[in-house]
């Protein structure tokens, strides 16, 4: 009987998801930067790796965590590519629904949604078309010196403007639920990490965000701004392109050359934003909102 050769993945592993993902670094970056930091243990990883192929022929991974993430390797070809996708579907049915969204390359979300959407659906919204953009030189334009690391003591106009910002670009706010502890907890580890960039203005309670970002993950080489956000009322105004430079040169002096983001195609304000501070479109990512 054929068995198939999909599998939850484990420390074992690491050395192949590693290699697996360096066909794409700029793609795969969200396993690359959890894999590389904690291994492959699904104890460690809060979520599990399944894995398509035999041991030191991994071909195809899939995370399933908050987020459901394939990684395809570039080499397969379309008859093994649908094999793959045939397999994380069957699991992804048979575990159920434990992410909110499935985002990646759009080739390998969008074929995993064909597969699930029957059971899975209706998703409250698809986003088929999203630049994947990088840099990996300098910056074009010259940087915001405003724009710093976030520390401690910023938290508490930080984490409204994150809220703002996660709810306008996902439609719903992150304290639910738990009325926003848990997303708390993720903007004060990323300001630890000195991986969240503001820049704030006004003194005492007159103090707001007017511009910030974020160092979603991170991998050798790497590194994958999120949560880019400009204050409403300053929007227009020249603030978005000097903070991306002021980020992007701050990140590849602390060792990682390439920096990329992924945007929504309609959102064209940002993607000039983006050109102009010399990011190009290296490929296409998708998302599937739930």
């Amino acid at each position: 009987m054929f068995r198939s050769p999909l599998r939850v993945l484990d420390d074992a592993d690491r050395a192949d998801v590693l290699a697996l993902c360096a066909q794409d670094p700029v793609a795969s970056i969200f396993v690359t930067s959890r894999v590389a930091a904690v291994g492959a243990a699904p104890a460690r990883l809060g979520g599990q790796l399944w894995g398509w192929g035999g041991p030191g022929r991994l071909t195809g991974i899939c995370w399933d965590g908050a987020n459901l993430v394939p990684v395809l390797s570039t080499a397969l070809a379309p008859a093994e590519q649908a094999l793959a996708l045939d397999a994380f579907a069957a699991r992804a049915r048979r575990v159920g629904r434990r992410c909110s969204s499935l985002v990646g390359s759009a080739p390998a979300v969008l074929g995993l949604w064909d597969r699930l959407q029957g059971s899975w659906g209706p998703a409250r919204d698809v986003r088929p078309d999203q630049p994947l953009m990088a840099v990996r030189t300098p910056p074009l334009v010259a940087p915001d010196t405003a724009v710093r690391r976030a520390t401690a003591d910023d938290l508490d106009v930080l984490v409204p403007a994150c809220i703002a910002m996660f709810t306008e670009e996902v439609g719903y706010s992150p304290t639910a639920g738990d009325g926003g502890a848990t997303y708390r907890r993720r903007v004060e580890e990323l300001v630890a990490a000195g991986r969240s960039y503001v820049r704030i203005e006004g003194e005492g309670s007159a103090r707001e965000v007017v511009f910030k970002a974020e160092l979603g993950a991170v991998a050798p080489g790497v590194a994958q701004v999120q949560g880019v956000w400009v204050h409403p009322e300053r929007r227009g105004h020249g603030i978005a392109e000097p903070g991306m430079a002021a980020v992007v040169l701050s990140t590849q002096a602390a060792g990682y050359p390439v920096v990329s983001l992924y945007v929504n195609d309609y959102n064209t304000r940002a993607v000039r934003a983006y050109e102009a501070v010399g990011f190009e479109r290296v490929g296409t990512f998708a998302t599937v909102l739930f």
